[in-house]
């Protein structure tokens, strides 16, 4: 099995101003692509090469589970994403974000404050535990919640080349430019 550069759901400059064309063309188009190709080449020939990004993730270690899992959690991240997106979560998800935090205020200062403080490169991830309920988790570099047995609901890249070119060195600006993309639908249907 080859895995493959999935494709975006919108256009690359659909979630402009929030996240430029360019932003797009070098974070999906040259950095998801790498991955892509990177795991493809760790895994020809071998057992691996017939597992799922899933799989993977579960099972794989060092180099082929960084691609893999980079690899799904753009194309997640991705999906988290939409030119349609933002404003406050109804039904379900309301409710949901309403029982674990209080209020979606409080959701969002609080997972504002996990994705600009996680120190490095990363992800800020709204998860659904074992129990119904939901939390705000941090992951460093590729891990993401699925080595956890948690069910990811949303999720916010911290990683540089995530904002670089449209903000700089100033995380903070990017997350609050994501909250205007933020997929709800996307959202509740992983719930």
């Amino acid at each position: 099995m080859s895995h493959r550069l999935p494709e975006l759901p919108y256009a690359m400059d659909a979630l402009a101003p929030s996240i430029s064309k360019e932003t797009l063309e070098y974070h999906y188009g040259k950095h998801h692509k790498t991955y892509v190709d990177k795991l493809n080449g760790l895994v020809e020939g071998k057992s691996e090469g017939k597992q799922s990004l899933e799989d993977l993730i579960r099972t794989a270690k060092g180099p082929m589970f960084n691609n893999a899992a980079q690899i799904w959690n753009h194309t997640f991240y991705w999906q988290s994403l939409s030119p349609n997106g933002g404003g406050e979560p109804q039904g379900a998800m309301k409710d949901a974000i309403d029982k674990s935090f209080q209020s979606f205020a409080s959701f969002k200062e609080q997972f504002t404050n996990a994705s600009v403080l996680l120190f490095g490169s990363g992800w800020s991830w709204l998860v659904k535990k074992g129990d119904g309920s939901l939390a705000i988790v941090q992951t460093k570099d590729a891990d993401n919640p699925l080595t956890k047995d948690e069910v990811p609901l949303l999720t916010c890249d911290v990683w540089e080349h995530a904002y670089y070119i449209d903000y700089r060195n100033q995380r903070n600006k990017y997350v609050d430019a994501f909250w205007n993309l933020v997929n709800w639908e996307f959202a509740e249907s992983n719930l």
